[in-house]
């Protein structure tokens, strides 16, 4: 992620802004620029600082849940992130609008970088077969089955609960899982939307199973010999997590979270001109982040930059006494299924 600055008086503003809070002046996120822009506004229409083109808030910015910005002549009533949404919660609940809220943080923050990395984002309206569609979707009240996050042929539903701390800190221990946010929901689910895109429909199946395996096993077979016996025993050497040992299509949809938070992670530290220096291990743990990482010309730039930023924060994090940011290994089977990501990202469609 970016940092962005106010145009009226220099401030640094970020990403969930929609004021600054130096000098009050209206702030607004342009997808087509990736630019947070300084407004002032009129009857509801965005004035842009220096600029001539008008703009209007996403719908959605009257329920403080976007503060994305569309041009005032556009029919669309809601920004490029927003208008993927198919239902929401019902907000008459106040801790549904809450938690909804939160997704759309996280959801917002996934829209940046898959736009960063200039990939395929039809709507379900604009592409009933193939465009990407969101269900949040509380828990029905009293006993019975849970909602299940996951992705059916462009549509992907989160359980809301998900945006309540304490019951996704749960899950997390009941799953035995190092890591669980938001964020990382996102980016899993929009892997198994993108392994659609970019390799079933494309025809790259070959490539896929020569390093994630065959897809066609059997999936629920897969995932209940997963729960029941867990993962092999030697899982670390050619996976990201154990769960992605479980199925081919969950061992690219977590590669594929990974590799999109080191894209982002990389680019707030570039943003803010971060150097790893250590007095020791120099040479291992040594890394100037001062570059694009949606441009980077192969996996061993961003991975070379990754390992020592990683383990300085992990080490920061423990000096306050918290589990490591990432608490991930990176074996090298792992890494060339990030590349192959990376590759996949880049190739010319």
């Amino acid at each position: 992620m970016r940092l962005f600055r106010c145009r009226s008086c220099g401030q640094t503003v970020f990403f969930e802004n929609n004021a600054c809070a130096s000098c009050g002046h209206a702030l607004g996120f342009l997808a087509a620029t990736q630019e947070m822009l300084t407004c002032t506004l009129q009857d509801g229409v965005a004035r842009p600082i220096n600029a001539r083109q008008r703009y209007r808030y996403c719908a959605n910015a009257e329920l403080a849940a976007c503060n994305w910005l569309v041009p005032e002549d556009s029919d669309e009533r809601f920004c490029t992130a927003c208008r993927h949404n198919r239902t929401i919660p019902d907000l008459t609940i106040a801790e549904n609008q809450h938690h909804w809220q939160q997704m759309e943080t996280a959801k917002h923050r996934l829209f940046y970088t898959l736009i960063a990395l200039k990939l395929p984002l039809r709507s379900y309206i604009d592409d009933p077969d193939h465009g990407l569609a969101f269900d949040f979707l509380p828990d029905p009240p009293g006993p019975g089955p849970r909602i299940l996050t996951g992705h059916d042929e462009g549509l992907i539903t989160i359980n809301l609960a998900e945006a309540d701390d304490a019951m996704r800190e749960r899950f997390r221990a009941e799953m035995g899982e190092p890591y669980r946010t938001l964020l990382g929901h996102f980016r899993h689910e929009t892997g198994h939307y993108f392994w659609d895109i970019l390799l079933r429909d494309t025809g790259r199946l070959d490539d896929f199973r020569a390093m994630f395996g065959d897809e066609t096993a059997d999936y629920a077979t897969a995932l209940q010999t997963h729960y029941q016996n867990g993962p092999p025993a030697d899982w670390e050497q050619n996976y990201i997590s154990a769960y992605a040992a479980s199925h081919p299509w969950e061992d690219f949809a977590e590669s594929w979270a990974h590799y999109l938070h080191i894209v982002d992670t990389l680019e707030t530290a570039s943003a803010f001109g971060l150097r790893i220096h250590p007095r020791t291990n120099r040479r291992l743990l040594h890394a100037d982040i001062d570059f694009v990482p949606q441009e980077a010309a192969s996996i061993d730039t961003l991975i070379a930059a990754w390992l020592p930023l990683t383990i300085a924060v992990n080490s920061l994090n423990r000096s306050m006494g918290l589990k490591d940011l990432y608490p991930f290994a990176l074996a090298p089977q792992v890494i060339e299924k990030l590349g192959f990501i990376h590759h996949l990202v880049h190739a010319p469609s």
